[in-house]
């Protein structure tokens, strides 16, 4: 009888004919909801914020992908349905959790909503399941916290639950990879978890890679932004030796990207944002002071990128006293506040901070975003469209979305702080020197 769960549910799975309930519908979950849906699943997207829901059942997209028009297509369609009432769980055949899970107050690991989510999917669970984990986590979450509170009996697990972790690799705003052609990375607890996961993915991959642990997948997924926090942070820092030395940093990284092999470049910047990058090394260094280690360069790097904000308020600083004005009393207009360009993403955004710190130090800050609608309720600032560059005593390129014209920037600006060093090559011949400040 046992066998009976796993060949039925890979038979469902086959002919796309099981019901796959999404747990959270973010930047992650959305996206991964219409996929299967396009793929002819029957997909239910269950979140517990009735805004998302109700936006949803309208046809309304609040991430930059999947678009509105596809969102609205697929619910009139009957292909993808939303609840925020958790007995929909009791239909699945696939469980995939998406939830947030972010830092807490103290900058350790809060699992608390996929451990709701967990707990609410075992409470309408029914045998023949696959519950599958996509969320950031810390290698052993899986195994030690997931597959002992669904199931009862150890010998279930991959005869009446299956259960698997596949980190998410969603990049937002990215033109060129997608959740259709980024290959994913499958594991399973047993093998027949695994084989259930790896054929239920490559109903929307193009490429699985399946590893052959649970901690391998949360271990790759935690690597692949560990290698990228830990290289921006060394940029950073050498942007920051580079100023004192009077070197233009931004041209030794041309200089050095031309070499083709052995070298990838990295830029600086006024911090770090999103989900990912800022929050899942912390994850590592965490688990591994359980165990009474470290890892030194992870947590350098983290008060490296941690610092940054500091570091354009200061460039803000110079650019205003390169005029003889004070901070106190300076209009400042920050250029985009999202995490990273042409998106409207503001998790973890360093250019929250930046405002906060100006703010502190007597400024009136004022931003510019077309993706961010309002910001009164986290900093104070306020909005302006439009705005006339020459009436700011300096102007901060936090975050160059493509709507902005940074030839007018450069050509009207009184001073112009620029943290990512965008305001280089055709707009050189347009910059006069002394009114630009970079790291």
């Amino acid at each position: 009888m046992y066998e009976e769960f796993y060949a039925t549910l890979m038979d469902r799975i086959e002919n796309a004919s099981a019901c796959i309930v999404v747990m959270g519908l973010g930047y992650v979950g959305l996206p991964l909801a219409t996929e299967f849906a396009k793929a002819g699943f029957k997909v239910i997207g269950y979140d517990p914020d009735r805004k998302k829901v109700a936006s949803i059942e309208q046809g309304l997209s609040y991430v930059e992908y999947p678009s509105s028009e596809t969102v609205e297509y697929l619910v009139k369609a009957g292909s993808l349905q939303v609840t925020s009432d958790p007995a929909v769980l009791n239909s699945a055949d696939v469980v995939i959790v998406c939830v947030p899970t972010p830092l807490n107050k103290s900058r350790e690991p809060d699992l608390d909503m996929v451990m709701t989510a967990i707990r609410a999917a075992k409470a309408y669970q029914k045998p023949g399941q696959l519950v599958i984990l996509e969320s950031t986590t810390y290698p052993g979450t899986t195994r030690e916290l997931i597959v002992p509170a669904l199931i009862n009996n150890p010998v279930d697990l991959g005869y009446t639950v299956f259960v698997a972790y596949s980190p998410e690799r969603i990049d937002p705003g990215n033109p060129t990879y997608n959740l259709n052609n980024t290959p994913k990375v499958v594991s399973g607890a047993t093998d027949k978890c695994l084989a259930l996961a790896i054929r239920l993915y490559f109903s929307i991959n193009e490429q699985v890679v399946a590893v052959t642990s649970l901690e391998v997948a949360e271990m790759t997924k935690i690597l692949e932004n560990s290698f990228r926090y830990v290289n921006i942070a060394l940029v950073n820092e050498l942007a920051l030796v580079s100023q004192k030395l009077g070197i233009n940093f931004y041209e030794a990284i041309d200089a050095a990207k031309t070499k083709p092999y052995g070298f990838m470049p990295f830029y600086p910047g006024p911090g770090l944002g999103g989900h990912c990058i800022p929050v899942d090394p912390l994850y590592l260094t965490w688990k591994l002071r359980a165990i009474h280690s470290q890892s030194r360069f992870i947590e350098l790097a983290d008060e490296i990128n941690l610092s940054m904000p500091g570091h354009v308020i200061q460039l803000t600083t110079r650019a205003l006293n390169s005029i003889q004005k004070a901070v106190n009393g300076s209009k400042v207009l920050v250029l985009g506040v999202t995490y990273k360009p042409n998106v409207g993403d503001m998790r973890e955004s360093p250019i929250l901070p930046i405002i906060k710190g100006l703010q502190e130090l007597g400024a009136p800050v004022y931003y510019e975003d077309p993706y961010v609608q309002e910001l009164l309720d986290l900093v104070g600032a306020q909005k302006v469209t439009d705005a006339i560059f020459d009436e700011y005593d300096t102007v901060v390129i936090a975050t160059p979305h493509k709507e902005f014209d940074l030839k007018k920037v450069a050509v009207n600006a009184r001073t112009i702080v620029d943290p990512r060093g965008v305001l280089r090559g055709e707009y050189n011949k347009l910059l006069l020197s002394p009114n630009i400040f970079r790291l």
